[in-house]
């Protein structure tokens, strides 16, 4: 019998690529971000017009600030959805700096 793979929604992270994605085997939404000076810097969230309408750029984003946090690492959200994210969710703004 044949198992489904991850649906659109499972967000993986990639550190050696400095990105966490979620996609559907065909298309793929990205939030990349790279360390600098032992702060996780979000350089940008993509995600493409077919995937969209589905929360993904949250869930990417999310992830990445939960990750940041249990890795004790300040952000920089050059990316401005990020930083939209975070003015929002008052809850990660402790990560700032």
């Amino acid at each position: 019998m044949h198992s489904p793979g991850p649906g659109a929604g499972t967000v993986r992270h990639h550190p050696a690529a400095g990105r966490f994605e979620a996609g559907d085997g065909t298309h793929r939404a990205v939030a990349e971000y790279v360390i600098r000076d032992g702060r996780m810097v979000f350089t940008h969230t993509f995600v493409p017009p077919e995937l969209r309408g589905r929360g993904l750029a949250e869930k990417l984003v999310r992830a990445g600030l939960e990750q940041a946090r249990a890795d004790r690492r300040k952000v920089v959200p050059q990316c401005s959805y990020v930083a939209a994210f975070i003015e929002r969710h008052r809850e990660f703004q402790d990560l700032l700096g």
